[in-house]
């Protein structure tokens, strides 16, 4: 194990492109003071495994705010106006992940596991390509 005496010299080495698995719940437990670091470096185009995108300004918010994060790949994307901006305007990639299922794919991964398979969704509209929407 390394271990590092700032938050600084933690995150020096992240490169521009990198992707990163960012713990917490919501906004319990996240690593803010790693992420106030990330904010400093000015490193661009993450990639961010997260359940959640952060609020406005704090959290992932933060990063979002700055355009450091290219992709999101969360469970949960609500209560971040720039998240919504970003990701309708198109300068912000998400791919939305069942929380089980991302969880799942984090043991998977850190496992060596390449694949698996989970029925979320299948049999419902949604497998068959259709989406449960109704408008008045």
């Amino acid at each position: 194990a390394k271990f590092f005496k700032t938050p600084g010299e933690a995150v020096q080495d992240i490169p521009d492109g990198a992707k990163l698995l960012v713990g917490g719940f919501g906004l319990c437990g996240i690593p803010e003071n790693l992420i106030g670091a990330l904010l400093k470096t000015g490193t661009k185009g993450l990639t961010v495994v997260s359940n959640n995108a952060g609020v406005d300004d704090f959290g992932l918010g933060l990063l979002l705010k700055q355009r450091q994060i290219r992709r999101m790949i969360s469970s949960y994307v609500g209560e971040n106006a720039e998240f919504e901006r970003q990701y309708l305007s198109g300068e912000l990639e998400v791919e939305l992940t069942p929380q089980g299922t991302l969880a799942e794919r984090i043991r998977a991964g850190g496992a060596g596991i390449p694949a698996f398979f989970t029925p979320t969704g299948f049999g419902t509209l949604i497998h068959n390509g259709g989406a449960p929407i109704k408008y008045n």
